[in-house]
């Protein structure tokens, strides 16, 4: 119930942000901003996942191809009562990975070549409960609508500048004004709902990752080793979609950081290790 509560007002509030993009372009920009939500809202409950998927050239695997993946994954599943998901490769050095689907019934667990390349068992085991413990807590809808309608929010600021708003033609200027504070504003407002929705999330989803497995040892040490790597080999992600994946696929040194949605990862792991106390 919670969690339904936080979608719907996740989507009014990124809602809210395009239809307020949308009235610098006057009465007329209102309406298509409108439309425009509401196909967006549609679109993003359920196709959120495909599109994340997608977007990182996600490929789905089978048994044969990654069979190691399939035994963590079915000992977890049965370990936490939820169906088996569909699992995908990221053809993608940057060490990572995210869960997206609308419910545990229609789930995806998306994992980086460089993930697999540098975890040993017990880490991708943690990892891996991580992602599941996001499906059991039912994250993944909150996260995939928030990825596309912030998505859809970061293009209309831009456009609003490209464009220069609707009302210059009325007010000598205030259009062009209108469509420089939506470029500033609206996409911070965007990361700022994200970073609230996700980082309490994080600390939940490590926490139940270490009482599916048992112990907080496998995913503290694949934490500290995704951040060493992730800093190294950065991951050419969307600003839209960094709150999905485990670890903020950004380097340390990008402006995004400043606007990470992710706690930092020391504090993850004292909290895995104390207990999560």
């Amino acid at each position: 119930m919670a969690n339904n509560l936080k979608t719907v007002l996740l989507l009014g509030l990124l809602t809210g942000l395009i239809l307020f993009i949308g009235s610098f372009w006057g009465q007329q920009g209102l309406t298509i901003a409108l439309v425009l939500s509401i196909v967006m809202n549609f679109a993003s409950y359920f196709f959120s996942d495909k599109i994340a998927l997608r977007m990182y050239h996600a490929k789905p695997v089978t048994r044969e191809q990654a069979p190691q993946i399939y035994r963590i994954v079915e000992y977890l599943c049965s370990r936490t009562n939820i169906p088996m998901p569909k699992i995908y490769i990221i053809p993608d050095e940057s060490p990572n990975a995210f869960a997206t689907g609308r419910n545990p019934h229609h789930a995806s667990i998306a994992v980086t070549q460089g993930a697999l390349r540098i975890l040993n068992e017990d880490e991708l085991t943690g990892v891996l409960a991580h992602e599941i413990s996001h499906i059991k807590n039912r994250d993944i809808l909150i996260s995939g609508v928030a990825a596309t309608l912030a998505g859809v929010i970061m293009f209309a600021a831009r456009s609003a500048v490209f464009f220069g708003g609707g009302r210059d033609r009325e007010d000598h200027g205030g259009g062009a004004l209108g469509g420089l504070i939506a470029i500033i504003v609206a996409p911070i407002a965007a990361m700022l709902i994200q970073m609230w929705i996700s980082r309490t999330r994080e600390y939940q989803a490590d926490a139940s990752a270490s009482e599916a497995i048992g112990s907080p040892n496998g995913l503290a040490s694949a934490l500290q080793k995704l951040e060493n790597y992730s800093k190294r080999i950065p991951m050419e992600a969307s600003p839209s979609t960094a709150h999905m994946f485990i670890m903020h696929p950004f380097s340390g040194r990008s402006l995004m950081s400043l606007f990470s949605t992710h706690p930092s990862t020391q504090k993850r792991i004292e909290r895995l290790l104390a207990g999560n106390n």
